[in-house]
């Protein structure tokens, strides 16, 4: 373990690691045996959070970042300098997402071992890569004008439809699934699956109770909230009330002392703080989103993405913001909250029950 390690406060009730982060190819022990990378990402969002694990005479790799050349000449160099001649000898991946599973097929390759991952984010990520080369579907454009997207803006998602299989290196044909609860051994240690949903449809957390180290991916971040979203392939998706139960799931699951491992920011202690933050601001939300339908809203109304969003939202995160406007929207009608219907241009409008 780095001896130099430092613990820092945090007000809201979470505690830091270290007092820095790790440069760009630098690898820092967070816990024995348990070394964390950080990843170039984009100018929002500039890093993700790697993890390499120790397994006896060889290595676990968990997520892999971007599908694209920077990331790759990061990892060559951790290859050949760091590893200490051993190989890697499986890769786990949290979700299907890109800057997690963007290299998982070019290290498959690369090493000749098997990809580990749940079902549902695996056979996912193969669905909307087989969309490339495609055009936008009749129900997704629908969903989008119904949702009051500017025709400007659905125009260009009509150009980028079918690129997520760009964004990432080619799935191997197999892989090897984990469960909800299942246990892995590594290092000799168990590390149990522990699934979330919400941001992703099957999300895995790997969690070490001898170690009280969780990897959370982007189930639990700790100064940023995950984006959770309705899509155009389940209109009338609950990933909001998905999200919220997760996060109540995961509480009952993880004890207090856990260092958590994020994908995004620091490693922290204060896990049970963080989720119930994270269930406290989503529900603070909705209460506020029922106030403002006292009046019929577009998913796309100005006022609901105020209380949604503290920046403002412009083209390039339109879609976005449109699909997490969607995600609590919908879930106030599930509860029973709002009516939806379609006005007279055939656009939805919320109003509280």
């Amino acid at each position: 373990m780095d001896e130099q390690k430092q613990v820092v406060e945090n007000a809201h009730g979470l505690t830091y690691l270290f007092d820095d982060k790790p440069e760009p190819a630098e690898i820092r022990e967070v816990a024995e045996g348990v070394h964390w990378l950080r990843l170039p990402l984009f100018e929002t969002l500039d890093h993700i959070n790697v993890w390499l694990l120790e397994d006896g005479d060889s290595w676990v790799i968990v997520d892999t970042g971007l599908n694209n050349d920077r990331t790759k000449e990061i990892w060559e160099n951790v290859f050949d300098k760091t590893l200490k001649g051993k190989p890697v000898s499986r890769i786990l991946v949290t979700h299907m997402h890109p800057d997690h599973i963007g290299l998982a097929g070019w290290m498959v390759d690369k090493f000749g071992v098997m990809l580990t991952m749940t079902r549902l984010e695996y056979l996912t990520c193969r669905v909307l890569a087989a969309d490339t080369d495609k055009e936008a579907p009749k129900e997704a454009l629908d969903f989008l004008y119904q949702a009051g997207v500017p025709d400007e803006i659905i125009e260009g998602y009509k150009k980028r439809f079918g690129m997520f299989g760009a964004a990432i290196y080619d799935l191997p044909q197999n892989f090897y699934r984990v469960s909800d609860e299942e246990e892995i051994v590594i290092n000799g240690r168990i590390w149990k699956v522990a699934v979330g949903n919400g941001h992703s449809p099957e999300h895995a957390c790997f969690f070490c109770p001898s170690l009280k180290v969780v990897i959370s991916g982007d189930q639990i971040l700790p100064r940023i909230s995950s984006h959770v979203g309705v899509f155009p392939n389940e209109p009338d998706a609950n990933n909001l009330e998905d999200w919220i139960g997760s996060c109540k799931k995961l509480k009952s699951v993880f004890p207090e002392d856990l260092l958590v491992l994020p994908s995004h920011n620091e490693p922290f202690y204060g896990v049970h703080n963080r989720l119930q933050s994270l269930i406290d601001g989503h529900e603070k939300r909705l209460v506020k989103l029922l106030a403002a339908c006292d009046t019929p809203r577009s998913p796309a109304d100005p006022a609901l993405f105020s209380i949604l969003f503290k920046r403002t939202i412009d083209k390039g995160l339109f879609i976005m913001a449109i699909s997490e406007s969607m995600a609590h929207l919908n879930c106030l009608y599930r509860r029973g909250l709002v009516n939806k219907s379609l006005d007279e241009d055939g656009r939805l409008r919320f109003i509280a029950s």
